[in-house]
């Protein structure tokens, strides 16, 4: 499963409206999209309960992996998500 991490910019970090706009993102993804600290057990990242379960709050990293077809360009997309102001 292909993976990469990335530090969250949104200045609230996963919580409401960036987590929801994240697993939407997530959502349109045919394949497995997890998300979680490094080192610990992810989640799945179209779940919205399981997203803010994680508390994951902003400059905090996390690893996003996928698999499926499009695994690479549905990193890509994500990556660049959680890398933007999300709140903004």
């Amino acid at each position: 499963m292909p993976e990469i991490r990335v530090k969250i910019a949104s200045p609230v970090g996963l919580h409401a409206r960036p987590a929801s706009l994240f697993v939407k993102a997530a959502a349109k993804h045919s394949g497995p999209v997890s998300i979680g600290r490094p080192g610990t057990d992810p989640v799945d990242a179209r779940s919205m309960l399981s997203v803010l379960s994680l508390a994951i709050g902003p400059g905090e990293e996390v690893v996003l992996s996928t698999d499926g077809d499009n695994a690479e360009a549905a990193l890509t997309e994500l990556s660049t998500l959680l890398a933007s102001d999300l709140d903004a």
